[in-house]
């Protein structure tokens, strides 16, 4: 069991910002001219899911389905039949939410080459409130058999998701913001699907997060390392399948794991860690997430201030962790 790479030197403390949906449209027109089997289709949101740019690019193989996401995901599975690789997009909540059973019943119990990739996912949606602030998405899609899921942490990794989506056999979940976050990842940075990576070491406590927490948890490192704690911050991109050797890793070197995530506590990336602390090396934990909860309209940032998701919300809650763990 090898520990995960440290990817430290690649993170800038003062990042510029772009959002994990631009990158998704830029990766779709890459895989549009290299690969003609590739299929977009969209649910009369293309503009803002940004696979416009491909529908223009490539007319021929762009399907605009309408505000009708069950029958979208149904035309993708009916393609990917055909040997097509099919990527569905629309908003978070309407992509998993109203469109459901299709992707399990059409999609996961064939196994079909479907790629759903939905934007405008958790807090950070903003002032659209609780109506499109789609929580639960992570959840539903993990539970799902044959489903993997992944949740990219900066628009670099985006891309690379998107080309690994693409390469993967089988049905394919990729959660995308829609504001613009922090770039974590230079553009050397090799994503690896299934693996985490360490952006920082440490070992008095390993923080564990997901998409726009990532960068937060960075500088809640930088600040818990002022007050002499030493934080290993992981970035877990790939939900399933879960890296559960990184876990296991942080687990015994640190003694204490925090996982942080703009979505429920109830079947997320915390969930997911702690099934695999509890079986493998039980140690303290603490959720950072949405608990039991809607969220309320506000700005990106705002939202996740007030939900105790940004950095000085992540630091206060590792010094709880670590008083915990000391006792």
């Amino acid at each position: 069991m090898s520990a995960p790479p440290n990817l430290a030197p690649l993170y800038t403390a003062e990042p510029k910002k772009v959002a994990t949906r631009n990158a998704y449209g830029e990766a779709l027109l890459e895989l549009g001219t290299s690969h003609e089997n590739v299929v977009v289709l969209d649910a009369d949101l293309s503009g803002s899911t940004k696979t416009k740019a491909f529908g223009k690019a490539h007319p021929d193989r762009f399907f605009n389905m309408g505000v009708a996401e069950a029958n979208m995901i149904g035309v993708a599975a009916g393609l990917a039949s055909q040997g097509k690789v099919a990527f569905a997009s629309s908003f978070a909540m309407f992509a998993t939410g109203k469109a459901f059973e299709q992707i399990r019943q059409s999609v996961c119990v064939p196994n079909l080459n479907v790629k759903v990739c939905a934007t405008h996912a958790g807090l950070t949606v903003g002032e659209d409130g609780k109506s499109h602030q789609m929580l639960e998405d992570v959840t539903l899609m993990r539970v799902i058999p044959n489903m993997q899921v992944m949740v990219p942490a900066d628009s670099v990794e985006a891309r690379q998701c998107i080309h690994a989506a693409a390469k993967i056999d089988g049905p394919v979940y990729v959660r995308l913001s829609r504001g613009a976050t922090p770039i974590v990842f230079a553009e050397n940075y090799q994503f690896e699907f299934g693996k985490a990576a360490t952006l920082r070491e440490g070992s008095d406590l390993a923080i564990i997060a997901m998409g726009v927490t990532v960068s937060a948890a960075m500088e809640a490192a930088e600040a818990l390392a002022k007050d002499g704690v030493q934080a290993r911050v992981i970035n877990m991109s790939t939900i399933k399948p879960l890296d559960v050797d990184a876990i296991i890793h942080a687990a015994r070197d640190c003694g204490a794991i925090m996982t942080a995530e703009e979505h429920q506590e109830n079947g997320g990336l915390g969930d997911a860690v702690a099934q695999a602390v509890a079986l493998n090396c039980p140690v303290p934990m603490k959720m950072c997430a949405m608990h039991d909860q809607f969220g309320q309209s506000g700005t990106g940032d705002e939202l996740l201030a007030h939900y105790g998701l940004d950095a000085a919300g992540l630091t206060k809650s590792a010094k709880e962790l670590i008083q915990r763990k000391g006792a």
